[in-house]
């Protein structure tokens, strides 16, 4: 398909880490189709995490009405690049909420989206959402019905990490004396897993985190968000502590990892989307739909009950001997 010159479009991206890794490949797919993306989340790591893709991402507000002048600001800028902008489809969707389209609409934007939530009104076009599939497809064939096309979704994810964020990583990583290879754990995991609301961490991380240094052969390393630093140092003491917590640089020390071990968690999304080896060690997550997309990646875990019972978790032996495997011992 030709591309003509680039028309500006306003997106509101996920509200999780995970879930703006999954996604994107659709807003390549739409760039690469002669749009000009302009970023909205709500996160204030966004800017971070897309840093290498070179978007403008704008972080909203609390309040609707400032959240609703932003919008208002980004429409006119828009518009003073493409006059035509009011006429045509302006802005896509990501979210599936009522409040994510409900301050697209009061901006009076023209918003492509899913069809949920009983937000078709607000939408300019409302598009169907595939229920059961894995959610980067889910984001990818939004991004073809909006652009009208159908295409295969990528194998690959492919995050992209900043060159001066790389360096910081590896001061930082010297610092702590760790100058070779490493083994990267993720521990943590915000947000609960299915409609039962279970938790998505493994009970065995403590465990597997003081047996494998010796097990293994390698340092581990865990690189804790905010809030997250006490807990880090009290739970996993054999992992050397990265401080600080700019989702760039995590994304560099993913990329520079031998192995990445993780939880239900945005950071492992992370690792699978930037090719690092990665076991993803699940629980209650339905992993046809939330699993980590890439080739490197080993799903670790246990065949679910009908109540998806949070016992139902790999053992740090299992964990343990797949890492092995995986580093080729």
């Amino acid at each position: 398909m030709t591309t003509t010159a680039a028309r500006p479009l306003i997106v509101r991206i996920r509200n999780w880490v995970g879930d703006v890794v999954l996604g994107l490949p659709a807003l390549r797919l739409i760039e690469s189709q002669g749009y000009s993306l302009q970023i909205v989340a709500r996160g204030k790591w966004a800017p971070a995490l897309l840093a290498g893709e070179g978007w403008p991402v704008h972080v909203q507000p609390a309040s609707l009405a400032d959240k609703l002048s932003q919008l208002r600001t980004l429409k006119a800028d828009c518009r003073a690049v493409d006059p035509g902008l009011n006429r045509r489809e302006n802005a896509l969707s990501m979210p599936e909420s009522f409040s994510s389209a409900l301050e697209l609409r009061l901006a009076g934007l023209r918003a492509v989206g899913y069809a949920k939530e009983g937000r078709s009104p607000l939408l300019a076009r409302a598009e169907p959402i595939t229920l059961g599939g894995h959610a980067l497809v889910s984001y990818w064939e939004l991004a073809c019905r909006f652009l009208r096309v159908t295409l295969p979704p990528p194998a690959e994810v492919g995050l992209r990490v900043v060159p001066a964020k790389a360096d910081e990583a590896r001061q930082r990583l010297a610092a702590a004396g760790i100058p070779g290879r490493y083994l990267l754990v993720c521990p943590f995991a915000a947000g609960l897993a299915t409609a039962k609301k279970l938790n998505k961490k493994w009970p065995a991380f403590a465990e597997f985190v003081a047996r494998a240094p010796a097990e293994l052969g390698l340092p581990l390393i865990v690189y804790p968000g905010p809030g997250e630093h006490a807990q880090a140092s009290a739970l996993y003491p054999a992992a050397a502590l990265i401080d600080g917590s700019d989702m760039a640089v995590y994304a560099a020390l993913l990329q520079g990892s031998a192995l990445v071990v993780a939880n239900d968690t945005g950071p492992g999304h992370m690792a699978a989307a930037l090719g690092t080896p990665l076991l993803s060690v699940l629980g209650p997550t339905i992993a046809a739909q939330w699993a980590p997309w890439g080739s490197r990646v080993r799903v670790l875990q246990k065949p679910q009950t009908g109540d998806h019972a949070d016992g139902d978790w790999p053992s740090a032996d299992e964990v343990l001997a797949a890492a092995g495997q995986a580093l080729g011992r």
